[in-house]
């Protein structure tokens, strides 16, 4: 897995740029939490689609990001979180054990 770690609010521009073109991934990470190890642990064992970028946030040290995310796309905050945003809309964000690679790239098909 690729990761692109998002560690400042300006990178926020830049996914919604990106969404006008394309599908882009942003996973909310605490390091501190158990369920959310393994919610990337099972990311992370299968492959991405190549074409997509997948944003990584430790939310743990960039909360003032998390909560421009939950407000930018008007999703409830969770951690860990998966959301796809596509033409600077959040189009799927699921969180905890739902978080799947498969149910990931199905949304973005």
């Amino acid at each position: 897995m690729d990761w692109i770690d998002l560690h400042s609010l300006e990178q926020l521009d830049e996914i919604n740029t990106l969404s006008q073109h394309q599908a882009v991934v942003i996973f909310k990470h605490s390091t501190r939490c158990s369920i959310s190890h393994m919610a990337k642990s099972r990311l992370e064992r299968e492959p991405a689609p190549s074409n997509i970028p997948f944003y990584y946030l430790d939310l743990i040290q960039h909360r003032p990001i998390s909560q421009s995310i939950a407000e930018k796309y008007d999703v409830h905050h969770e951690s860990p979180q998966i959301l796809i945003i596509k033409n600077g809309v959040c189009i799927y964000d699921q969180s905890h054990n739902g978080i799947t690679m498969a149910d990931t790239k199905e949304q973005i098909q």
